[in-house]
């Protein structure tokens, strides 16, 4: 009896003993680019000139604005930051409401020191926290620049549809923490940095079923970056905290969109929209109106790009931020020498 019975009793062991040398090795080879204040990850380049703050997508960390902040950096201070349970930050210490998550950008910038009036930076989700914190803090955000943003009523009221697919999100997120904690996702993701397919094709539907093509489309998405980045993406992605906090953000999702938004500072401001070429056409007039209401804002649809359109078209995306910076700073622009025209 015995004899079967121990391998599988050992896999739990191994897996895990598999997942903590894994954690520890891949602190020791990537380090976290930036610096740790108050718990999370901050990477700040450039330095001189006025400022770009950056929030990522909803289960995006700094490593998604990689592009664009190189391309930005020698003309520009820019900042970018993990939000709690993501990238390098530490996980959460409270529940991700949207007032906390207000709260933890604002205490970022506080910390980094990022002085007023700057340019805010959102893609996705992060347009919506972008919209939200410009409303809240009126006079620390200049301008916006919103990379096909999330339209609340995308989320809110749920159809049935849309409650099933936040619903099954959620749980294939919490059953991808588990399966962290024990190594499997580790195994599947090191097989998969070291060319097999199969292999790791067999554990993801294993694993997720139908919710293995979610996580083949994040990988092609990550493939954009500079491929110096992916061990650092995989090595976050190969942590519970990742997953567990990605859950909640799938539940909390229509609460964030149920949120009255106080539009009157957004009106007084330049709002830089850009919409993906797959957009739909109702999406797209939502975006549409938050430029054309606002001071001096600017709708663009970028037609070759997806949703990610920091990673599709990083030109287009430093286009519109060069022309938000002008119109937060054109002093200090122009007396640094600098152009938004190349």
């Amino acid at each position: 009896m015995w004899g079967w019975l121990l391998p599988i009793l050992a896999l739990p062991a191994a897996g895990r003993l598999y997942q903590i040398l894994g954690e520890r090795r891949d602190a020791r080879r990537w380090p976290p680019p930036g610096r740790k204040t108050g718990g999370f990850h901050v990477a700040d380049a450039g330095g001189s000139g006025p400022a770009v703050v950056l929030e990522a997508g909803i289960a995006a960390s700094s490593a998604s604005w990689k592009l664009v902040q190189d391309s930005l950096a020698p003309r520009s201070r820019v900042v970018s930051y993990d939000r709690a349970g993501l990238g390098y930050s530490d996980a959460a210490a409270t529940p991700r409401t949207l007032d906390n998550l207000l709260a933890e950008l604002d205490r970022v910038v506080t910390a980094a020191a990022v002085p007023a009036p700057f340019v805010l930076v959102g893609h996705s989700f992060g347009g919506l926290l972008a919209r939200h914190y410009a409303a809240r803090f009126p006079g620390k955000a200049g301008a916006l620049v919103l990379l096909d943003p999330l339209e609340p009523f995308e989320w809110f009221p749920l159809s049935d549809v849309r409650r099933r697919m936040l619903a099954r999100g959620a749980a294939l997120s919490r059953r991808g923490a588990a399966l962290a904690r024990w190594g499997v996702v580790r195994l599947g993701l090191d097989l998969l940095m070291l060319g097999s397919r199969r292999l790791p094709q067999m554990l993801a539907v294993a694993a997720s079923g139908k919710g293995s093509e979610i996580t083949r489309r994040l990988a092609g998405e990550i493939r954009k970056l500079p491929p110096d980045v992916w061990p650092r993406v995989k090595s976050h992605w190969c942590l519970p905290r990742s997953f567990l906090t990605m859950a909640e953000y799938l539940e909390r999702l229509p609460q964030y969109c149920a949120e009255p938004l106080d539009e009157a500072p957004l009106r007084k401001i330049p709002v830089h929209v850009l919409s993906a070429g797959t957009t739909p056409p109702e999406v797209v007039a939502a975006h549409r109106r938050w430029a054309e209401q606002s001071c001096g804002g600017k709708h663009l649809i970028v037609p070759a790009s997806g949703h990610w359109l920091q990673l599709d078209a990083p030109e287009a995306v430093t286009q519109a931020i060069h022309a938000a910076l002008m119109q937060v700073s054109p002093g200090i622009w122009k007396n640094g020498g600098h152009s938004a025209e190349r």
